[in-house]
């Protein structure tokens, strides 16, 4: 009588442990095909080995483009001994943090800011307004030539400044503009300035896709052209504005060539302009007499005059980029 339990006992309990053996065994077979489908494929395979490539590629142009602004940074936190020590490459001893007061001491910072910002503030300002303004008569105005007129306005763009220097210098000097900002500004309120034509391009692309029953409501309305361009046509274009205010700002902030021509007064100088002078004064700052030694302190001092650009980036980087993507830079 006590035999049977334990027999039919045995036999259940050696059911139970074979089912789940089996869907363990089927479960395995099932993962192990998965995987050897997932990672046996060819074009899988094909493509991994491609977005490695890619992103291979990509690490190696950021770094090209990073390690000038990575060796600036990390040589201006050296000191005079770790730029004679060969075993110390990117990370100093200790961070040498009067090397930026020196640099803006050797700078005259604040005196320097107020003209590179003059200049650049102006510029934009110019440069918006004209380049969008001659832009709504290329994309919105018909008349005679204007292909023609437009595209010898966007081969003023490929002629190099340093071509046409000479004339525009004697221009300059006959009414008396020469060492004054004149000649950096006045231009860019007639389209012109540094790239000019590429602004007019941008502001075209854009007005081009702007739908024609605004500017005929308008004009039923009793609007004129000026009236239709300032009151409806500029206000649809926040992107094309970002982008031009940014690239206009950024390139007339480090512009070194044309102010090194017109202007003469050390007390006018911009912040680019007063970068090799640096040289001449480091000496009675730090008491230093060898350039390496004085390296660091440049370096400082070349980082400082870049901030002003890199927090108006950070501050319209996305704006900036979404006015990149809809000008037709990108297309």
């Amino acid at each position: 009588m006590k035999s049977i339990p334990v027999a039919k006992t045995k036999t259940a309990s050696t059911a139970r442990v074979a089912v789940p053996e089996k869907t363990r065994g089927r479960a395995a077979a099932i993962r192990n095909s998965v995987l050897v489908s997932r990672f046996g494929s060819k074009s899988r395979w094909i493509g991994f080995i491609y977005r490695l490539f890619v992103y291979l590629i990509l690490i190696d142009l950021a770094f090209v483009f990073l390690y000038p602004f990575i060796y600036m940074v990390t040589t201006s936190l050296k000191q005079p001994a770790d730029l004679m020590d060969f075993t110390i490459k990117w990370i100093p001893t200790s961070l040498a943090w009067e090397n930026f007061y020196y640099g803006m001491q050797g700078l005259q910072f604040w005196t320097h800011f107020k003209s590179s910002a003059l200049i650049a503030v102006l510029s934009v300002i110019g440069q918006v307004l004209s380049c969008s303004f001659i832009a709504y008569g290329f994309s919105r105005i018909k008349f005679p030539g204007r292909e023609t007129l437009f595209v010898l306005c966007m081969f003023t763009m490929i002629v190099p400044p340093q071509t046409i220097i000479v004339p525009l210098f004697m221009q300059y000097k006959t009414i008396g503009w020469i060492d004054s900002v004149l000649p950096l500004i006045i231009p860019s309120f007639f389209g012109n300035g540094l790239r000019g034509a590429l602004f007019i391009f941008i502001f075209r692309q854009l007005f081009r896709g702007l739908p024609w029953e605004l500017e005929d409501a308008a004009r039923v309305d009793g609007c004129g052209s000026f009236r239709v361009y300032w009151k409806i046509i500029l206000p649809l274009t926040p992107p094309a504005i970002v982008v031009t205010t940014l690239l206009s700002l950024v390139w007339h902030w480090n512009d070194y060539f044309e102010p090194s021509i017109y202007l003469t007064s050390e007390e006018k100088f911009t912040l680019p302009m007063m970068l090799p002078r640096l040289y001449q004064s480091l000496d009675q700052l730090t008491g230093s007499k060898f350039e390496v030694f004085s390296l660091p302190v440049v370096m400082a001092a070349t980082f400082v005059s870049l901030v002003p650009m890199l927090l108006v980036y950070l501050f319209l980087q996305r704006y900036f980029i979404q006015g990149v993507e809809r000008s037709g830079l990108v297309e």
